[in-house]
């Protein structure tokens, strides 16, 4: 793939500074750019790199002024990150559309459908009574279930399973390795000792603009759905238990557990490696640190939470203070123990 600078500038709708007439093919790091590559600055922090880089040309904001003479033609646009983001989306998106048709061995029953434009990769698996959208690209290896609906413009990557009775929207994508509509963990307990599995007749619907990570499950409900919003994105290997919901847009870090029947409000951001109880409601815009552990309902919408046990930032702040200081009010402690 190759295009002028000027016609990225324009797919851009940014103004280009040089020679507009270079060609470029390829996506390059500022700090290892090479002919022929498209760099962007964002951090000034790479900004030495600007006046070093062989890249052919350089995104950079529009209110960016260089401090030294450089080589590279400038694409200014009126954020450089954001820019450079809609460039990759567009180079994928073009890698994407070239994916069309059926690769063989693959199966797909005969009373499911698939929509135009659709690509099925080989030894992909489609069960009984599936609806697949149009536009869908199902990477090799790929497992869907009986009933499954999966909507208009998604990827389903290597390795991907949706169990039976999944519910999909439309632009989701599913990283190689998630698993959707697993069983719950659901045991119950007997009177001598053991466990008896409690059936999980449930399903999972995922909304639009829903992103999961590679290696993440999501379990199907016991009864009921387990719901993700629209425009959630979860990282890899995270965990969503039975019956969890979860209010769009809410982002969730890697290596993360929900346990089940839990609520998750909107526009919550989750950091890795966090902990939430089942039975429990986050308000919305909630914001929780990393390997923090939430035990009980956050109840008040905007807080972030922080520490091991979840409590609010300014109460954990406090007592951090005070914890810092126990080695020295030990030692005051034992001073006025000898003075008695």
């Amino acid at each position: 793939m190759e295009f002028t600078i000027s016609q990225i500038a324009q797919l851009l709708n940014g103004e280009v500074e040089g020679d507009g007439f270079q060609k470029v093919s390829r996506l390059d790091k500022i700090q290892e750019g090479q002919p022929g590559g498209i760099s962007f600055l964002s951090n000034l922090k790479y900004e030495p790199y600007l006046y070093q880089t062989a890249s052919t040309a350089v995104i950079v904001s529009e209110n960016f002024t260089p401090t030294k003479t450089f080589t590279p033609t400038l694409i200014r646009v009126k954020d450089a990150y954001t820019g450079f983001t809609q460039l990759l989306e567009l180079v994928d998106n073009f890698d994407k559309q070239l994916l069309l048709g059926t690769e063989e061995p693959s199966y797909m029953a005969e009373s499911s459908t698939m929509g135009k434009d659709g690509y099925r990769g080989a030894f992909s698996y489609i069960g009984k009574n599936c609806i697949i959208g149009k536009n869908v690209k199902i990477y090799p290896h790929v497992y869907i279930g009986d009933d499954v609906v999966v909507g208009d413009n998604s990827i389903l990557y290597s390795g991907v399973k949706i169990m039976r009775k999944s519910k999909i929207g439309n632009h989701c994508e599913f990283h190689p390795g998630a698993v959707i509509g697993g069983d719950g963990f659901g045991f119950a307990p007997q009177e001598n000792g053991t466990y008896k599995n409690i059936p999980q007749l449930g399903n999972v619907i995922i909304e639009d603009y829903v992103s999961i990570g590679a290696n993440s499950t999501i379990d199907c409900a016991t009864m009921g759905s387990t719901r993700i919003g629209r425009g959630v994105k979860i990282d890899n290997q995270v965990q969503i238990a039975h019956n969890v919901v979860i209010g769009e847009n809410t982002v969730i870090a890697s290596q993360s557990g929900i346990a089940g029947s839990a609520v998750i409000g909107k526009n919550c951001l989750f950091g890795g490696r966090t902990a939430i109880v089942g039975h429990i409601t986050i308000a919305d815009h909630t914001t929780v640190a990393g390997s923090t552990g939430i035990m009980k309902s956050v109840e008040k919408s905007g807080q972030t939470i922080l520490g091991y046990i979840g409590m609010d930032i300014k109460d954990f702040l406090k007592s951090y203070a005070i914890f810092k200081k126990l080695p020295q009010l030990q030692n005051k402690l034992k001073d006025l123990e000898k003075k008695q």
